[in-house]
């Protein structure tokens, strides 16, 4: 059974890494920054679940993966070695092949099948809190805070970990599939509840 130590979190130059690491903070989960080959402590090793953390625009993460030389380095750790990962908002759009919102050119990570779409029903992005219905079993329902105007939409329908429900609009809040899983929301602005997910992540690989 793994006993992990602390998480290594992908800096790559942006976004909400900052909010995540005081919520692992306040969890008293220990973690590593790996900022990529600009810096001295560039990558993970493996040896420690990965979180990726992201806000913005899709191509704009994986261009600053790229740059720092993180896609060859996840590719190889989490789709190749099974590492426990949790992906956060765009971190959750980039595993899937790609998205209406990038150029054609701009391939997602491709961990899982599938595609990010815009929502077509509402204001747009989506704003705010909404609730999570669980569809596998293990995990708790409650409200989250999301500001997304794309979703993914996986493949595989059993890759969906929560489902919730904008303007009409069925759609996938968060995905969990053998080593990966990701939120399209954001636990880390989520309360009491969005901290007992990450806790509950945390828990789970640790039991594995």
């Amino acid at each position: 059974m793994p006993n992990y130590k602390q998480v290594d979190v992908i800096d790559y130059g942006g976004g909400n890494v900052g909010s995540l690491l005081r919520s692992l903070e306040r969890l008293n989960i220990p973690y590593q920054l790996f900022a990529g080959d600009t810096t001295e402590n560039p990558f993970p090793t493996g040896t420690n679940p990965i979180i990726l953390p992201g806000v913005g625009a899709f191509e704009a993460l994986m261009q600053a993966l790229h740059t720092r030389g993180h896609v060859t380095v996840l590719k190889q750790l989490v789709q190749n070695q099974k590492v426990p990962f949790l992906g956060v908002c765009v971190g959750l759009q980039v595993l899937f092949e790609g998205s209406e919102e990038a150029s054609d050119s701009c391939e997602g990570l491709g961990f899982l099948k599938g595609k990010v779409v815009k929502f077509t029903q509402g204001k747009v992005p989506q704003i705010g809190w909404n609730y999570v219905n669980a569809k596998q079993a293990g995990w708790q329902e409650g409200f989250v805070y999301y500001v997304n105007s794309y979703y993914a939409v996986p493949e595989d329908p059993s890759a969906v970990l929560f489902e919730s429900v904008y303007e009409g609009t069925a759609f996938c809040g968060a995905v969990a599939k053998e080593n990966i899983t990701a939120f399209q929301f954001h636990p880390e602005k989520s309360g009491e509840f969005g901290q007992a997910l990450i806790a509950h992540w945390w828990e789970r690989v640790n039991e594995q």
